[in-house]
C-alpha cells in the first residue's frame, strides 16, 4: 500500500515540474509533434490529476489504468530519442536504460490493479 502513495507522490511532484521547469523537457519533445509547450503542460496536467488518483480506493483503478496509457504515450519521446540526432548528447546505454525504466513502470502500475 505504501508504494501506491510514493507513485502517487512521484507523478504528483513530476507533474509540478512541468509547470516549473518546462524548458528541461522542451529538448526532448520529438520535432514532428506540434505546440511541444502546450503537450508539456498537458502532460504535466495528466501527472497531477493521475498521480492524486492513485491516492483514493475510488479513483485509483481508472489512475492506474490512466498511467500506463499515459507512460505509453511517452514511449514517443523515449523511442524518439533513441535516433543518433535525438540523444541531446546522453549516451546510447542510458536512452536504452531509461526506455526499460518506462517499461518498469507501466508494470507497477499494472501489479497494482484493483
Amino acid at each position: 500500500m505504501i508504494d501506491l502513495y510514493i507513485m502517487g507522490v512521484i507523478y504528483f511532484v513530476l507533474g509540478i515540474v512541468h509547470f516549473t521547469h518546462p524548458k528541461f523537457y522542451k529538448p526532448m519533445m520529438p520535432k514532428f509533434l506540434p505546440a511541444h509547450l502546450t503537450l508539456i503542460y498537458w502532460s504535466g496536467v495528466a501527472e497531477i490529476v493521475l498521480g492524486l488518483g492513485v491516492l483514493f480506493i475510488s479513483t485509483r483503478s481508472f489512475a492506474l489504468w490512466g498511467i500506463i496509457a499515459m507512460l505509453t504515450v511517452f514511449l514517443i519521446v523515449h523511442v524518439n530519442m533513441l535516433f543518433l540526432k535525438n540523444r541531446l548528447g546522453m549516451p546510447l546505454w542510458a536512452l536504452i536504460l531509461r526506455l526499460h525504466i518506462q517499461f518498469a513502470l507501466m508494470y507497477w502500475a499494472f501489479v497494482n490493479l484493483p
